[in-house]
């Protein structure tokens, strides 16, 4: 897992200048222009686009969004803003998710692929699921759910499953009844899963009993189900169902035996569900739709709850105007659908538009770092979606791969985390042939969809920037005192939002107070006031605004770690290190990594009695991993005879950071111990000694 810290750490993040300033201070970036094939066919091409959403025409401009569902009822008011921070959308208006995705394409695409599943093993052909087989199977399910398992709407089940079809035809047999599902990550542990069970007052839990990756076979249930339940009853929450679904009807891949009474294989149950039909619920357009859990500062996994009416119609229009996605095309997201880039920009926006969305189950270097290219070559894959890790790990695994294959990206997509320059370039020139455009998005769990973006045939692309907003978007950069950073003023900022829309969150779960708190408080300016104008979103981004009104995102301005495009909570992180015996104190900091942009690296000093060891090292290793997940596996951890600390106590992560960064410390002749940041410096880029393998 180790490796030389330097071989992370360029020269330009070496020295005492922080990130914004680096970023700030890199070169400008030349113009690619969209193919004209690529024009002639694009869903939008029109530039006066970005007067039908200007500002003057807030918030009507967004009935081209809803206009492309269809509706039960229409809505009265476009969006409401009486109770602010909290916005309703499309209110009066009424709609069922499943519907749009599934039925009202029947009449003219049933016999179309809806889901190409793709496993790891190439050994197994793909699987297309047309939108007649995804409207039975949804069907059935949720029969299932409303009958069986005694779910209707307004209740949450929570899903732990891999990426395999029967994840998606569980999210939507949930719509269907107007259930909110819950979708925890495959690869969180059970433990996280548990927590979010409790959170979420689930009394259903839908798993899979296993799943390929790297080659192997993995038990989902063995090292997930018992710790799931666990934890949501130490919680104080008992489940009363577990619905399993095996990835292989006719075998199981898990060595677990279903506790009578409580789990239940959903493939033996279905049987009793066949050709059941179930009317497609109406739901208001102000009615919870899902929640996704994501990482925050205070140590507790907040619930990012979404609408229905609103969130559909805006991961619709930004499918079909940023992604340029036509029911013709065949779509691939490598992402997961456990996270928010999934639930929009693999199930419900291409379905939404009566695309074919391609599932992968595995790891994209299986077998080889030609694996994504022969999948694309082999379903004739025309858009392309990935997070820049992705696309570091194969041009560092395969740069020459994508030559031996022949396959042809129109459109190719970027999202999840800032993308450098030179990545983006043979991603431009390499993956995509110079054929394709390319988006650098920009948006959060939190928005829904995409809020920075090129428009892919009217804009030219800058590599290194996300774009100008996306239509209906008004972004802002303010300084730490609330005044506005103007474009090219050579200055970084806060990125924020001037206005609602419609792909934003209601509520933090449970806890309307912290959203308030946490997304609106800061930049507020009257607090008393229900003009929108007065209440801009903190996305707790850092961004600069160049001269063409191009943001660069600059990343993350808290307590949380974005690697890989997932978010990681320091709190969680330190707080798992706790649960080690041996340790007294951890610190969890960021370090850059050529692959995945950031990794917690991990400091903790012992308890009196205790002496570093290789031992101690594997165990907070163990707890990241058993409490979090192998997503946040630490980069090092080092086991330090003090933590750097003010006189009032309080723990200096940010001189940790600068050490594993290489960077400047500054003054610390205020800390209490300023003798032990030599002792660290020296053990973190000397020796190295206590660092995990």
């Amino acid at each position: 897992m180790s490796t030389d810290m330097s071989t992370a750490v360029s020269d330009t993040q070496r020295g005492d200048a922080t990130e914004a300033q680096i970023a700030v201070h890199w070169k400008e970036e030349e113009y690619f222009q969209p193919s004209p094939k690529f024009i002639g066919q694009a869903n939008l091409t029109d530039p006066s686009v970005m007067e039908r959403f200007s500002e003057k025409n807030f918030p009507e401009c967004y009935r081209e969004y809803a206009d492309m569902l269809s509706w039960d009822e229409y809505w009265k008011t476009t969006l409401d803003t009486s109770d602010p921070p909290f916005w309703k959308w499309f209110v009066g208006g009424k709609l069922n998710v499943s519907y749009n995705c599934v039925d009202r394409h029947l009449a003219k695409y049933k016999n179309k692929a809806a889901l190409i599943f793709v496993g790891e093993p190439e050994s197994q052909a793909p699987v297309a699921i047309t939108y007649q087989e995804l409207f039975v199977r949804v069907n059935e399910m949720a029969a299932l759910l409303r009958d069986f398992a005694g779910v209707q709407a307004g209740d949450r089940v929570t899903i732990h499953m891999p990426m395999i079809p029967e994840l998606p035809i569980s999210m939507l047999a949930c719509a269907r009844l107007g259930v909110i599902h819950s979708v925890v990550f495959g690869g969180f542990s059970g433990e996280a899963c548990g927590t979010r069970i409790a959170d979420s007052g689930s009394k259903v839990l839908i798993t899979a009993d296993g799943y390929y990756r790297n080659g192997q076979l993995v038990d989902h249930l063995a090292v997930t189900l018992g710790p799931a339940i666990d934890t949501a009853k130490a919680d104080g929450h008992e489940v009363d169902k577990v619905l399993i679904w095996r990835r292989d009807p006719a075998s199981s891949a898990s060595s677990v035996t279903p506790v009578e009474g409580r789990d239940y294989i959903v493939n033996d149950l279905l049987k009793g569900f066949r050709g059941k039909r179930v009317d497609p619920v109406s739901m208001d357009a102000e009615a919870p739709l899902f929640l996704m859990y994501t990482s925050g500062t205070t140590g507790k996994p907040k619930g990012c709850q979404h609408r229905t009416g609103g969130y559909l119609a805006y991961v619709a229009g930004t499918s079909k105007y940023i992604q340029d996605i036509h029911p013709e095309d065949v779509y691939w997201c490598m992402a997961d659908i456990g996270w928010i880039t999934g639930h929009s920009y693999i199930v419900y926006g291409p379905l939404a538009l009566a695309a074919t969305s391609v599932i992968y189950e595995g790891v994209p270097n299986y077998p080889d770092a030609g694996r994504p290219w022969r999948i694309a070559e082999q379903l004739g894959v025309n858009i392309f979606h990935t997070s820049p890790t992705a696309i570091r790990m194969l041009r560092k695994t395969g740069p020459d791969e994508p030559k031996k294959y022949n396959y042809h990206f129109k459109h190719m997509t970027t999202v999840g985390e800032p993308i450098e320059p030179t990545v983006w370039r043979w991603y431009y020139e390499v993956v995509g042939k110079r054929e394709a455009v390319i988006v650098d998005t920009w948006w959060q769990t939190e928005n829904g969809g995409f809020l920075c973006s090129t428009k892919p045939a009217i804009d030219a692309m800058k590599p290194g920037s996300a774009g100008p907003g996306v239509p209906g978007i008004y972004p802002v950069i303010y300084d730490e005192m609330g005044k506005e950073v103007t474009a090219a003023s050579g200055s970084a900022g806060n990125i924020c939002i001037r206005n609602p829309w419609p792909g934003i969150m209601q509520t933090i779960w449970g806890d309307h107070a912290r959203f308030a708190r946490q997304y609106y408080e800061r930049y507020c300016t009257n607090s008393a006031s229900k003009d929108w104008h007065d209440w801009p979103y903190f996305a707790s981004d850092g961004a600069v605004l160049a001269s063409d009104g191009y943001f660069r995102i600059l990343g993350r301005i808290d307590d949380v770690i974005n690697v890989a495009g997932h978010r990681l909570g320091t709190k969680e992180l330190e707080s798992a290190c706790l649960t080690v015996n041996e340790v007294a104190e951890a610190a969890v900091v960021p370090v850059m990594d050529e692959i995945k942009g950031r990794l917690p690296e991990i400091y903790v000093s012992l308890k009196p009695g205790f002496q570093p060891s290789q031992e101690i090292v594997a165990k907070v290793v163990s707890a990241i991993e058993h409490h979090i997940g192998k997503i946040a596996r630490p980069k090092h951890v080092y086991i330090v005879s003090d933590m750097p600390k003010t006189r009032s106590g309080k723990l200096m992560r940010r001189v940790l950071s600068s050490i594993s960064n290489r960077k400047d410390t500054g003054d610390i002749t205020t800390l209490a111990n300023p003798g032990v940041v030599m002792e660290i410096r020296e053990q973190v880029q000397g020796k190295n000694p206590g660092k995990a393998d």
